[in-house]
């Protein structure tokens, strides 16, 4: 009996701290994600690693024959959309998410 309340106490504290995580970071995801969002979050979190990372910036910049403050931009801008615009959805898709 107390192993199962325990279990259940667990479970909600799970719950509740998953809640608290998607709410505060954009990225964590949730049940209802696209595809298209998942990959636009990966892609702007692994830009915003490399910008924070000096010696990624000149590898890349010299990789690229670049300087390291066109790398910054270039990266930046690839952060507005990383994926290409989002796909449209189809009338078949709207339908099933109704029923």
């Amino acid at each position: 009996f107390f192993l199962g309340c325990g279990l259940m106490a667990t479970r909600e504290t799970l719950q509740s701290q998953l809640e608290h995580l998607q709410a505060k970071y954009v990225g964590t995801g949730h049940a209802d994600i696209t595809k298209h969002e998942w990959f636009v979050n990966q892609h702007r979190d692994t830009f915003s690693s490399y910008l924070g990372h000096a010696g990624l910036m000149t590898f890349f910049g010299a990789v690229e024959n670049e300087s390291v403050g066109r790398v910054r931009y270039n990266f930046l801008s690839k952060m507005i959309l990383p994926c290409g615009p989002p796909p449209k959805e189809t009338e078949d898709e709207d339908e099933d998410m109704a029923t």
